[in-house]
């Protein structure tokens, strides 16, 4: 008589799902930064020109408000798409810990603890998203508003370690070291490619203000970042390969490929008068870069599954 396999426990069908919708949280944080770059590069940023009504006495876009407001108002549709991604990761984090509970064995509170921040980082967001809006784009609080939502891709790309990280030792001290410093200089390029942004002409709304920084110079001094950060990534290369550390290795080779795609499209949108086009590649590339450089630092860290 052959043998039927158990059934999975209510933690494992649990713990399947809580994955699955963290995947799709990362997902949906890469997208609405990707999307709100478009509200930006099509000049829509006050498309909606009030919050949180889209104008006075109206909650939606209406015909006055043009294509503009038709952009500007869908961004803050998805804003409820990505809260209800966040809340539902949150709710399958709880019911695993209540399960973990029940079944006698050990709880992980970590899944919970990070849903959690990414669920009240939602309405952060949309608070700052807000502000935006009612200080006419200003340029830093765009930025504000651009680096918490890479933030966020960072925590995302946590929860997924956390839940399904490979185990892994941990690696010498000079590559942890080298991981910490590709992960600062790495948040640098991104507060400086915000500064290169926030004083180019994609400014969101023609009558937004600029920062007032000379453009080329800014675009040197990110430039500069850039090569710190690549050469920290080859650092982290050649380390990883003389302890034989693939898990390290494979992080920073994927980082690399992300910071010579950006090098590329960075300078055609430079040597190009920054087409709208690449700009909007290029923001995707910067919340890949804040996912890469997540993942090269905590594969330095050890995992163990016990």
């Amino acid at each position: 008589m052959t043998q039927t396999a158990p059934l999975p426990s209510r933690t494992t069908r649990l713990g399947r799902w809580l994955w699955w919708t963290a995947v799709a949280n990362l997902v949906a944080n890469i997208g609405i930064i990707v999307t709100g770059g478009v509200v930006r590069l099509t000049g829509s940023g006050l498309g909606c020109p009030t919050w949180p009504q889209c104008s006075e006495g109206s909650y939606v876009a209406h015909g006055a408000l043009g294509w503009h407001g038709v952009i500007e108002f869908g961004n803050r549709l998805l804003t409820f798409v990505l809260a209800a991604i966040a809340i539902g990761c949150w709710v399958l984090a709880l019911l695993v810990v209540r399960a973990q509970r029940r079944s006698g064995g050990s709880v992980d509170r970590r899944p919970l603890v990070l849903t959690t921040i990414i669920a009240l980082g939602i309405p952060m967001q949309a608070v700052i998203g807000g502000i935006t809006v009612l200080t006419d784009l200003n340029p830093y609080v765009v930025a504000l508003h651009l680096l918490c939502s890479m933030a966020m891709v960072g925590v995302c790309v946590l929860l997924l370690d956390v839940l399904r990280g490979p185990e892994r030792p941990a690696a010498g001290s000079s590559l942890r070291v080298t991981g910490l410093l590709t992960f600062v200089v790495g948040w640098v390029v991104l507060w400086l490619g915000t500064v290169v942004t926030g004083s180019g002409p994609h400014s969101g709304d023609l009558d937004s203000h600029r920062t007032g920084l000379d453009p080329e110079v800014v675009s040197r001094v990110h430039a500069l970042s850039v090569y710190a950060l690549v050469a920290l990534t080859v650092v982290a290369i050649v380390l990883a390969r003389r302890m034989r550390l693939r898990l390290v290795t494979s992080a920073a080779l994927l980082l690399l490929g992300v910071e010579l795609l950006q090098g590329v499209i960075g300078y055609v949108q430079y040597f190009t008068g920054l087409p709208a086009v690449l700009v909007g590649l290029h923001m995707l590339g910067a919340a890949l870069t804040s996912a890469a450089i997540t993942w090269l630092l905590l594969t330095t860290r050890a995992r163990s599954r016990g």
